[in-house]
């Protein structure tokens, strides 16, 4: 392969991201796999992996990496820190038109950077190759059950971002046996809901058909995992079909209103476009069929699919309150009437080592061999890349009026 380095930058958002792209032990492996690559390390003090376990298996570590190739970060680079004339990797969040990060990609194109989005990377059934779902979910789920805990002063679950990695967090798990019997729900059926499904498994909480979580009762806590055709029908009345709910999701409703007498805790982990049905109302939350009092927001799409997540949350700060009554927001456990939200927009930040190691594999199997090759990036890293040569490539050509608007 060609000669190429890439360097891994020193995250610079506020709040700082401890994830890293590849590991210590990923960047020598990255190394012996690539004949050709060099890996280079910008200095952090802030990172899960420190400078020091890099540079004790022979990674470069130095202050500025801006001599290499690629820069390859996690979040999105500040404005004043972008490098003229540079290719960039990182979650730009800039494709659903962001308001936040227009003037990121305003500033991409001006500057002459190459971005390409992790996000966006993907294989040829457009599946994506490379993600931090999975311990979204894992976290989201493991919060969920920490938030329902406190809320009925069941038990105290240490905070996931206070646990060193994952198995330290598992020995928190055995708390939760003191949960009544209620009936959990978890939507999605990607990598994010798998991974809160792992958690919710590993507790030892029974897992039961749509059917009988509906209409039977239990001694013992149970969820079931919803499909998006458990809680969505076509509004007109035909048949079900996957690929068409994806393609026009505005031709359907929801049906969610079924599980909302036999809800306790609600673990939203499906993917949401706007198009798509809300699962419930504010209206519906006031009603005395809804039973759900803690919902735990993995999407984290405010304003989205679950309507009382007004805003995210912070990991020191996880959940807030929804009053049905005012329709305002009150600090977390204010009421026991309330619905408690926990609604954390980065939830995998709070087990980076793990959610680094688990990143870093993907890496290096899915993505690398696509970046590094003789002749160049192929279709793969040409189907992510947003912004080239100072313009939007043909693929995003609609973002244009994205990043001209005032």
């Amino acid at each position: 392969m060609r000669p190429i380095t890439i360097g891994l930058i020193c995250e610079g958002k506020v709040p700082p991201d401890k994830r890293v792209p590849l590991t210590p032990k990923k960047c020598v492996e990255a190394e012996a796999r690539f004949p050709g690559l060099k890996l280079v390390v910008q200095e952090s003090p802030g990172r899960c992996f420190s400078d020091q376990e890099y540079r004790s298996l022979g990674i470069d570590v130095r202050p500025k990496v801006a001599d290499c190739d690629i820069l390859m970060g996690v979040k999105e680079v500040p404005v004043s820190q972008l490098i003229p004339n540079k290719t960039y990797l990182f979650f730009s969040h800039t494709v659903k038109k962001q308001p936040a990060n227009r003037e990121l990609l305003r500033q991409v194109l001006a500057k002459n950077i190459t971005l390409i989005d992790y996000e966006l990377l993907t294989n040829e059934q457009g599946e994506r190759i490379v993600a931090f779902g999975r311990w979204a979910g894992i976290v989201g789920a493991y919060n969920a059950l920490l938030t329902y805990g406190r809320k009925h002063q069941l038990y105290e679950l240490k905070p996931a971002y206070q646990c060193v990695d994952m198995e330290d967090m598992q020995e928190e798990f055995f708390k939760v046996k003191k949960l009544p019997p209620i009936k959990i729900a978890v939507t999605g059926s990607g990598r994010v809901a798998q991974g809160a499904v792992e958690v919710l498994n590993l507790m030892r909480i029974r897992k039961v058909s749509v059917y009988d979580y509906l209409y039977q009762d239990f001694n013992e806590p149970v969820y079931t995992q919803l499909r998006s055709a458990d809680y969505n029908r076509r509004r007109d009345g035909r048949v079900w079909d996957t690929p068409d709910f994806h393609r026009n999701p505005q031709e359907y409703e929801s049906t969610f209103q079924n599980f909302l007498p036999v809800t306790n805790l609600l673990i939203a982990c499906a993917y949401w476009h706007p198009a798509a049905p809300k699962l419930f109302t504010l209206e519906d939350t006031c009603r005395a069929h809804f039973r759900i009092d803690t919902i735990a927001d993995v999407t984290c799409d405010v304003n989205g699919s679950i309507p009382t997540t007004l805003r995210s949350s912070s990991i020191q700060e996880p959940a807030f309150d929804y009053n049905c009554q005012t329709r305002q927001l009150e600090p977390a456990y204010s009421r026991p009437n309330n619905i408690t939200v926990m609604a954390v927009d980065n939830l995998p930040c709070e087990l980076p080592r793990n959610a680094s190691r688990d990143f870093s594999r993907q890496l290096i199997d899915n993505v690398l061999p696509h970046l590094v090759q003789e002749h160049g990036p192929d279709a793969v890293v040409e189907r992510a890349t947003i912004a080239r040569n100072g313009q939007l490539t043909e693929r995003y050509q609609y973002l244009a009026d994205y990043v001209a608007a005032d």
